[in-house]
């Protein structure tokens, strides 16, 4: 999805696993998002690992949903 102004740091992301599967899930109800990664190939990856694999923004209307959605994502990775 194009960024958008309007859009504000909703979460952090812990990988691109995650990153994946929430950006196919907010896709999929058309929920606004842009998903962002710390990766900098000049700093070989050292923003990941101090900051996480990145982030996700959106609106503040959708805000609760991601991080909803967002933890019911952690939840299932943990129950299995």
């Amino acid at each position: 999805m194009k960024y958008n102004s309007n859009f504000k740091k909703v979460a952090t992301l812990e990988n691109e696993i995650e990153a994946g599967l929430l950006d196919s899930i907010l896709n999929d109800r058309n929920i606004p998002h842009a998903i962002c990664s710390y990766n900098d190939l000049v700093y070989d990856g050292i923003y990941q690992m101090v900051k996480g694999w990145g982030y996700v923004s959106s609106t503040d209307f959708y805000s609760q949903e991601i991080v909803d959605i967002l933890n019911d994502i952690r939840k299932s990775s943990n129950d299995d």
